[in-house]
């Protein structure tokens, strides 16, 4: 069995990154260990990265928003020199396994995602201060950034090289974000595609592909003072202090169950499904945010969302044949509303903000899940508010109707909140409801009459906000058909038809870069011209070009 993938780390653990903070400025320097890869068999040169060195990147983003919220400047750079990041590590997409690829190219869409939201989410700035060759998945980190600076010397550029060079595509959401978010003219914007070496100084400004061009010897300082600028210029609060976020207890049983907390995953590899439980509180909610701050990383529904995001992100890459996820909450449904109902009243507090911030990227990670999802609404369960989300990401939902024998837990029911109705949008702007009710959409304004109210089946089936709801007869025989049906069907094909039923209606730069990774890459990544053995990745370094099949299919 090959080793198992650990998502969680912290700062003296890393290797490929360094931080220093200077009030409310952040100098975050990638200065990638050659011999610190993920696996062997590849050398990390030249700046370049892999799943390893992105698992640390998210710590960092993850860690300045909760841990040192006084930062409203981040400056990325470079530790190394002429080179500021070579982009995602050939010899490791050459030779990792075609399902590791996609699973890392979307790590990195999400990662990258994270930190280009900071400013509106959290009032954090990215500036990426480029000095040397930026190139592929070098130029995708500067590109999420929200102000590119690029040095003017003879040496320093930004490139998007993957078509001439491999054979694939800038699949961290490159080709989106020089035309949706930089808004490259298409001509300009092809050309620029097609070149292995990229371009420089004045024309990359003039050509939009960077906000700055400074001459080298200024940059340094100039850097320093454009981080200032915007420091005083940001809106953020100043806070005095964040809360440190600990490790998480977590344990991995024999047959590759997961146990935290508050979260157990009970995995069935002969099925090929996995079990997700949320607990739900398990005392009253803080009496103010002074309290919940004073909790730190054991506040209920930090702690939560802290083991949920570990284990969709551990079963995403560690267990990758468990094709069927289900979700079940059990718990105190007016105790879970408490909690939730004090980060409600309180999101102009740092923290509040920033764990409700936390919950839609979580949320959103489960929407780009490629896996078929159901849950299960049974007696004793929770799903009230942002749990109530859940019930709209997955594929089906099925909820307990009546009384079962021998069953003392409260009755299933569904609480909507406020927290159903905007604070957690999709990837395509809108709420999991307005997508649910895309062709009904008075059916979101019947469901927000409903806020508050205990929906036993019957109700929450009327308004649609269930799939099935069955007696005690019909429960195990329903489910377990269900389950059946979809670990028969092909994951290819399961994969396309999730990914295209799950993001109805306006396509924004998130849904794109998404939909392209599914289908594009996912696609180019199996094609003997970028993995075949004469294949561009296979030959990069060699100084031979890749045999290529000319058809075009």
């Amino acid at each position: 069995m090959t080793a198992i993938i650990e998502f969680q780390t912290n700062p003296s653990k890393y290797r490929h990154w360094k931080i220093n903070y200077d009030g409310p400025i952040a100098n975050l320097i990638m200065d990638v260990d050659e011999d610190g890869g993920l696996f062997d068999g590849y050398q990390l040169k030249l700046n370049s990265y892999d799943l390893g060195v992105d698992i640390e990147l998210a710590d960092v983003v993850q860690r300045m928003r909760f841990e040192h919220p006084e930062v409203k400047v981040v400056i990325m750079q470079s530790g190394k020199d002429r080179v500021f990041c070579a982009g995602a590590n050939i010899r490791m997409l050459g030779s990792a396994q075609h399902s590791h690829k996609v699973n890392f190219c979307k790590f990195t869409n999400e990662t990258r995602n994270t930190f280009e939201a900071a400013e509106e989410d959290s009032g954090q700035k990215y500036i990426a201060a480029i000095k040397g060759a930026c190139a592929g998945g070098g130029y995708e980190l500067a590109l999420a950034c929200n102000h590119i600076m690029l040095t003017d010397d003879s040496s320093s550029s930004v490139s998007l090289p993957e078509v001439p060079l491999l054979a694939v595509l800038p699949g961290t959401g490159g080709l989106t974000r020089v035309t949706d978010k930089r808004k490259v003219r298409r001509d300009r914007a092809d050309i620029f595609c097609s070149m292995e070496e990229g371009i420089k100084g004045k024309r990359a400004k003039e050509w939009r592909l960077v906000d700055e061009v400074i001459p080298n010897s200024k940059f340094d300082e100039t850097v320093q003072l454009r981080a200032r600028e915007f420091a005083a210029a940001s809106a953020k609060a100043d806070v005095a202090q964040g809360i440190a976020l600990g490790p998480l207890d977590k344990t991995i049983s024999d047959d590759g169950s997961l146990s935290y907390s508050l979260v157990e995953v009970a995995l069935n590899r002969d099925k090929r499904t996995a079990t997700i439980t949320l607990s739900g509180p398990k005392g009253d909610a803080p009496v103010d945010m002074s309290a919940f701050e004073a909790e730190g990383d054991q506040a209920y529904l930090l702690k939560l969302a802290r083991e949920l995001d570990d284990a969709i992100l551990h079963l995403r890459l560690n267990e990758k044949e468990a094709g069927l996820l289900v979700f079940r909450t059990q718990g105190d449904p007016a105790l879970f509303a408490a909690h939730e109902a004090l980060l409600a009243a309180n999101t102009d507090h740092w923290l509040a903000n920033e764990v409700r911030q936390y919950w839609k990227r979580i949320l959103k990670r489960v929407d780009v899940t490629s896996r078929s999802m159901m849950a299960l609404i049974e007696h004793g369960s929770c799903f009230v508010g942002v749990l109530a989300e859940l019930l709209f990401a997955v594929d089906r939902s099925y909820m307990m109707e009546d009384e079962f024998d021998g069953d003392n837990r409260h009755m299933a029911t569904v609480t909507l909140t406020d927290a159903n109705f905007g604070p957690y949008p999709m990837g395509n702007g809108l709420t999991r409801l307005q997508t649910r009710f895309l062709g009904e959409p008075e059916q979101v304004d019947i469901a927000k009459a409903k806020i508050g109210e205990a929906l036993e089946a019957k109700d929450a089936d009327a308004i649609g906000l269930v799939t099935m709801i069955l007696d005690d007869i019909d429960w195990e025989d329903e489910i377990r058909i269900f389950a059946e049906e979809r670990a028969s069907f092909s994951p290819d094909a399961m994969t396309g038809m999730e990914a295209n039923l799950r993001f109805a209606g306006p396509e924004t730069m998130e849904t794109r870069i998404f939909g392209r990774l599914t289908a594009w890459q996912n696609w180019i990544f199996i094609r003997p011209n970028a993995v075949g053995k004469t294949g561009a990745l296979q030959r990069y370094g060699t100084g031979v070009r890749g045999d290529f099949n000319m058809e075009r299919v």
